[in-house]
């Protein structure tokens, strides 16, 4: 999913999306550990969502701070 199509969840739904990406991460590599993984590229794919995720979140974090004003 790209950065765009991210910014436009709330919060709740990037921890859940969050959630079902780690899933997907664990299953490929558990694939992957037992030669069923038929597309190796799904695991760089679906680390780079992962890593996407979480940086909406900081940035999200970032924002709520700095209009706290706390430092």
């Amino acid at each position: 999913m790209k950065a765009s199509k991210l910014r436009e969840l709330s919060d709740d739904e990037l921890i859940v999306r969050l959630k079902d990406t780690r899933k997907e991460l664990f299953n490929l590599r558990f694939q992957h550990a037992t030669g069923q993984l038929d597309n190796p590229h799904k695991l760089n794919a679906t680390r780079r969502e992962i890593a996407r995720l979480l940086t909406m979140q900081t940035e999200r974090e970032r924002v709520r701070k700095a209009a706290g004003g706390e430092a």
